[in-house]
């Protein structure tokens, strides 16, 4: 199964790499491979994790203050928004597809 990414998660996901990167050196690489290992698992296990909210689910990173959520298409998991857990938690309901 493959995945893709709201424009705008793809966005968020790239500023949280900048941000860790900046914090120590490494560190951003470290976020990045615990947001792709929260990937395969969604991959591997798609209903695995509980709905928030209509067919929304969320999956949590295990170091970072991070969930990924997502949904599941007929042949793909798409990727809604890779949020930060400090942050307001409803932002990402705006969101269109695409």
């Amino acid at each position: 199964m493959s995945f893709r990414f709201h424009r705008d998660a793809e966005k968020e996901l790239y500023a949280a790499i900048d941000y860790y990167e900046d914090c120590n050196k490494g560190l951003g690489y470290d976020f990045a491979i615990e947001v792709h290992s929260a990937i395969e698992r969604i991959i591997a296990y798609p209903k695995a994790w509980p709905v928030l909210q209509d067919d929304i689910r969320r999956c949590l990173t295990r170091r970072f203050p991070f969930g990924i959520l997502y949904t599941i298409e007929p042949d793909s998991i798409y990727i809604l928004a890779v949020m930060n857990l400090h942050r307001e938690p409803d932002y990402w309901k705006q969101r269109e597809d695409g």
